[in-house]
C-alpha cells in the first residue's frame, strides 16, 4: 500500500470501511496509482449542455461505450456519468474501472436564474451497477442551494450507509452573482468549504480566477496572496479543511493544449488533489485525448 495514500485516508478516520475502501480503490487504480493524486473523466455534458455540442466534434462520444475505454486505455483513476450511461457499461466495466454515478443532473433548456438539479437516480442505482462512489451538484450562489443542501445531507447519510464516498461539484452560480464571480477566488474557495462542511469526501469545483466577488470578503483578500493560479489554488486546498479532503478541478470549456497544460502545472504546484476533465479529453481524438490524460496524469504524479 502507498503511505501517500495512507495519508489521505488517515484524514477520513471515522469513515465506515466501505468509503475507506472505495476512496482506496479510485487512489489506487490506474496510473496515479498510489501517488495521492486523481484524474477522472466525466461524462455528463450530454445531459447538461446536450448532445451534438458534446459530441459532434468528435462523434464517437455518442457512444456510451466510447468514455469508459478511453478512461481505462488512459489510465484514469475514475469514470463519472448520468444513470443512462453507466448502466449501459457497467456490465463491461464494473470492477475493472471505479465507476461514479451522477445521481442529479439538468438540461440547459430551462432558465439559468436560480439553478437546482433534478435527482435522477439513487444511491440504490449506484450499489446496483457496481460503482465506488456516488456524484451530486450543488450550486452555492442560487436561490435553490438550501433544497440542494438538503438533498445532500440525506444522500451523504443513504451512501455512507452503503459504503460509498461522495463526490460533490460545488458549482457557484445564481441570480446573486456576477457571470465573472462563478470562477472567483473568494467565491470558489468558499464553494469547496461548503461542500467539506456538508459531508463531500471529494471536492470538485472550477480552477479560480483573481477576481474577488463579495464586497465583504475583500478585506480578507488583502492578506491572501492570490495573483496566480498557483497561489490561488492553494488558497482553495487551505479553504478544504486546511487539504484534509480531496479538491480536484474541472478543467472548463474546451481550450488548446498548451493553455489546458499551463493550467494543469498551476494545479500541481498549488497542491491540488488531481483534475476531473471531460470535454478538453473527449472532444478531441482519441489517440490524442489519451496522449493528453497521460501528459495530465504526469504533471500530477511529478508535483
Amino acid at each position: 500500500m502507498s503511505e501517500k495514500v495512507e495519508a489521505i485516508l488517515r484524514e477520513y478516520a471515522g469513515e465506515s470501511a466501505g468509503v475507506i475502501g472505495n476512496l482506496r480503490r479510485m487512489l489506487e487504480h490506474g496510473r496515479l496509482a498510489g501517488t495521492g493524486k486523481l484524474v477522472v473523466l466525466p461524462v455528463d455534458q450530454g445531459f447538461e449542455h446536450g448532445p451534438a455540442r458534446s459530441f459532434q466534434k468528435n462523434p464517437a462520444g455518442y457512444d456510451p461505450q466510447y468514455h469508459p475505454a478511453l478512461a481505462l486505455e488512459a489510465g484514469c483513476s475514475a469514470y463519472a456519468a448520468p444513470l443512462g450511461f453507466i448502466e449501459q457499461i457497467a456490465h463491461t466495466y464494473a470492477g475493472k474501472l471505479p465507476l461514479i454515478l451522477k445521481v442529479n443532473n439538468s438540461d440547459s433548456l430551462g432558465g439559468p436564474e436560480q439553478p437546482c438539479s433534478a435527482l435522477t437516480s439513487s444511491v440504490a442505482d449506484a450499489v446496483r451497477l457496481g460503482c465506488s462512489a456516488v456524484g451530486f451538484t450543488i450550486y452555492p450562489g442560487s436561490g435553490e442551494r438550501n433544497v440542494m443542501y438538503e438533498q445532500i445531507r440525506d444522500l451523504i447519510r443513504e451512501a455512507r450507509s452503503y459504503g460509498l464516498p461522495t463526490v460533490l461539484w460545488a458549482y457557484a452560480r445564481g441570480a446573486g452573482l456576477s457571470k465573472q464571480g462563478e470562477t472567483a477566488a473568494d467565491v470558489i474557495a468558499y464553494a469547496a468549504h461548503v461542500a467539506c462542511q456538508l459531508g463531500a469526501h471529494v471536492v470538485k469545483v472550477k480552477a479560480p480566477s483573481e477576481h474577488i466577488e463579495q464586497g465583504a470578503a475583500k478585506a480578507s483578500y488583502e492578506t491572501i496572496p492570490a495573483s496566480t493560479l498557483e497561489e490561488r489554488i492553494r488558497h482553495v486546498v487551505q479553504s478544504a479543511f486546511t487539504g484534509r479532503r480531496i479538491v480536484i478541478f474541472s478543467g472548463g470549456e474546451t481550450k488548446g493544449r498548451d493553455e489546458l497544460m499551463r493550467e494543469v502545472q498551476g494545479l500541481a504546484k498549488g497542491g491540488a488533489f488531481g483534475s476531473i476533465m471531460g470535454r478538453n479529453v473527449f472532444q478531441r481524438p482519441r489517440e490524442e485525448a489519451v496522449a493528453l490524460l497521460r501528459d495530465v496524469m504526469d504533471t500530477f504524479a511529478a508535483a
